[in-house]
């Protein structure tokens, strides 16, 4: 027996399949399903009808009893893995199935719940199980996204704030405007600075980057101009500068608000005249070279106190671009967590490292005070300090609070609105699936350590374990 009985809702709904071949059970679970978790559902009697159903429809979730007559619950969840992995599977067991439910478990399901069922935690299971679905698609559409962007090399995502930016940099990339590019630390200005080159008709010659905070007042005008032998005491021979260095191509002055004014002014009569005077000489050299200066602090002010000429200001500030800090391009991030992952995964052989949906969640939602810089390092952090072959947020240490309010999607100021018994069975989940996760941690997945140090008899922490689907194996050493 199949049917599908998709709800009148117009609201988005999701798809759940559930297959078992007692009618009762059917009839029981769909009411939940429907009414307590917005699902339309397809049900099946039996494990061969499901698998026809498969072929027709989308499900998100599978909700599978174990024992079955013609296709157990283990053989459904390894066909359902070969049709499609982003579909989550929950195993139904009954008394004396627990180790099936164990072994579903190890090979992919997301959950078991044993008969009889607790209503509520079979809501809590099921809604944590749909989220888990939708990231494990959004993390395969990002792929399939990234696969087709064709963008400057480093830029990643599609927003609006990006796309302005890249659309100002492809109209001013063939000119010689000096520009101004402008943005909080780790928003990427020099990336931009390089996508101008790249775009620009001097993209055969290597770019020069000036760190202008990094070299003394002294070593930096020398660098840039260069002496001649004799100019000063160690000037042993002549030296070439940055700017005739970037003769034909293009100088990114990084960071110009720390220059001194003594080379300030120096700068200015290059822009103005477009012609440079190494130290110790008395002629001057013509330059052909594109100027971009970078900076992360207001040069307005600087203006206003004196540290900053304005006369230099607007003349690098020809065309001036401004990067957009993250939260400006918010719906990129999830495409820059995809790519960093893929990124050091690759780059550092780290290949079976798994992030778990709860994790990609926290990197979607959190802040980014740093930008794309502070995210990229912390996921490089993330696959460097990996230990085994999944990272969950208890590797990130957020298996406390932070963590758990993102599983669940409650702060504990939303808390007390629920009513007593909901908050309270929140609270408790909370903290057992934390406290278990960094227990097992500690003990590297040995369950019989584990429950000496806690003060609980072995069996006692394995069934703790299982009502929150907490597996010994994915604490254990590689």
């Amino acid at each position: 027996m199949t049917d599908i009985q998709p709800s009148g809702n117009n609201a988005p709904r999701r798809l759940a399949m559930i297959v078992d071949d007692e009618p009762d059970m059917l009839s029981m679970l769909r009411l939940i399903l429907e009414k307590r978790c917005g699902c339309d559902v397809v049900a099946a009697s039996s494990g061969l009808a499901a698998l026809e159903l498969l072929g027709d429809c989308k499900p998100d979730l599978v909700i599978t009893d174990i024992m079955m007559p013609d296709l157990d619950g283990l053989q459904l969840l390894s066909k359902i893995q070969s049709h499609d992995r982003t579909i989550s599977v929950i195993i139904m067991t009954g008394y004396g199935t627990i180790d099936m439910a164990v072994q579903a478990l190890k090979n992919g399901a997301y959950d078991f719940l044993q008969k009889p069922f607790d209503k509520d935690h079979i809501i809590r299971v099921v809604r944590n199980c749909l989220e888990r679905t939708t990231l494990l698609r959004t993390n395969r559409h990002l792929t399939e996204k990234l696969n087709d962007l064709a963008l400057p090399e480093g830029f990643i995502g599609r927003s609006a704030a990006q796309k302005r930016v890249l659309d100002l940099l492809a109209r001013i990339a063939d000119t010689d405007a000096t520009v101004l590019i402008r943005g909080e630390s780790g928003t990427g200005k020099e990336l931009a600075a390089r996508a101008l080159h790249n775009l620009s008709n001097r993209c055969d010659r290597r770019m020069i980057v000036v760190n202008c905070p990094a070299l003394p007042e002294n070593v930096l005008e020398s660098e840039l101009f260069g002496y001649s032998k004799g100019a000063f005491t160690g000037a042993i021979q002549e030296k070439k500068g940055l700017f005739l260095e970037a003769h034909g191509s293009t100088l990114l002055l990084d960071e110009i608000a720390d220059i001194p004014v003594q080379v300030q002014t120096k700068l200015l009569r290059v822009l103005q005249e477009k012609e440079i005077q190494p130290l110790g000489q008395n002629k001057t050299i013509k330059v052909d070279v594109r100027v971009v200066a970078s900076t992360n602090q207001n040069l307005e002010e600087k203006i206003r106190s004196g540290e900053f000429r304005a006369d230099l200001f607007y003349r690098l500030n020809v065309v001036g671009v401004v990067m957009p800090n993250l939260l400006e391009m918010k719906e990129d991030v999830p495409l820059l967590v995809h790519h960093f992952l893929a990124l050091y995964k690759r780059q550092y052989g780290r290949e079976e490292v798994v992030v778990a949906p709860e994790v990609l969640r926290h990197l979607y939602q959190r802040p980014w005070p740093g930008n794309v810089r502070e995210l990229q390092n912390t996921i490089k952090s993330i696959i460097l300090s990996a230990t085994g072959g999944n990272v969950c947020l208890a590797d990130l240490g957020l298996a406390g609070d932070e963590g758990a309010a993102q599983q669940d999607g409650h702060s504990f100021e939303e808390l007390h609105t629920l009513p007593y018994n909901r908050a309270k069975s929140i609270l408790v989940s909370r903290f057992s699936e934390g406290y278990l996760r960094n227990l097992l941690i500690r003990h590297h997945g040995n369950v019989t350590n584990a429950a000496a140090d806690c003060g609980l008899e072995r069996q006692a922490l394995q069934r703790i374990m299982r009502r929150y689907g907490i597996v010994s194996i994915d604490f254990k050493q590689k």
